[in-house]
């Protein structure tokens, strides 16, 4: 599987160069930073939206699984965020001329991001487990709404003017070879993000068990010895 991945990733970064280069661009050739951009915030939103889902079953079940299912989705999610900015960023050098455009659509999804870094900062803030676990899942739920707001619903108001394209996938401006490789992209993204997502959990299930089993030990190690393991010995008075 790994093999396979890096052969679409190569064969697929291969494609992009294939294409013509983009009319209306600045810098034509390279408006290809869009095929990279476009599928980091669909990503990071389903994946912001799934770990918030999964702190709530925490909430409900007080069962660390889901905790640990909620930590993976949403470090994978702010990944995906962080992704989103630097590629924006370029973006915008590209075709603005200029790093930071003040864009409303940049802005909202910078507050995003310290949205989700109080989060991360909270949870490096508490050491008990369940307690973390607990805190962190309401704060996931508490920012959902907002966060939703900010990537969706901000950027669309109609007083809000926004150089960012919005809509381009859904009124077919994005045809051709430039959409296909935008889905196999987005499709290649997802693979990753789920095999990403496995291992992640895998480890953090393990890495309970094991705290388990020494939580184990400890307590027994506390118990005093039974008195069936304990004989008489007879110990001369030259020994």
């Amino acid at each position: 599987m790994k093999y396979l991945l890096a052969l679409a990733v190569a064969g697929i970064t291969v494609w992009t160069f294939m294409v013509p280069d983009a009319v209306g661009f600045q810098m034509p050739e390279l408006a290809r930073i869009f095929f990279w951009h476009f599928p980091c915030p669909i990503l990071a939103s389903i994946l912001l939206m799934v770990g918030a889902w999964f702190s709530w079953k925490y909430l409900k079940t007080n069962d660390m699984r889901w905790d640990i299912r909620a930590i993976a989705t949403m470090e994978l999610g702010y990944v995906f965020c962080l992704l989103t900015m630097v590629t924006g960023i370029m973006f915008s050098q590209v075709q603005w001329g200029t790093w930071w455009q003040k864009d409303p659509r940049q802005t909202s999804f910078l507050m995003v991001l310290l949205v989700y870094a109080a989060y991360f900062g909270l949870r490096g803030a508490l050491t008990d487990d369940h307690r973390r676990a607990t805190n962190s899942g309401v704060y996931a739920l508490a920012a959902l709404m907002p966060v939703l707001f900010l990537i969706f619903v901000f950027p669309r108001l109609p007083q809000v003017q926004s150089f960012h394209p919005s809509d381009s996938i859904m009124k077919g401006q994005i045809k051709g070879g430039y959409a296909y490789i935008v889905m196999a992209l987005l499709a290649l993204f997802t693979i990753i993000t789920v095999w990403l997502y496995r291992m992640r959990v895998r480890a953090g299930v393990l890495e309970l068990k094991l705290e388990d089993m020494n939580h184990g030990l400890e307590n027994h190690s506390g118990d005093s010895a039974g008195t069936t393991v304990v004989r008489p010995v007879p110990v001369s008075h030259e020994g």
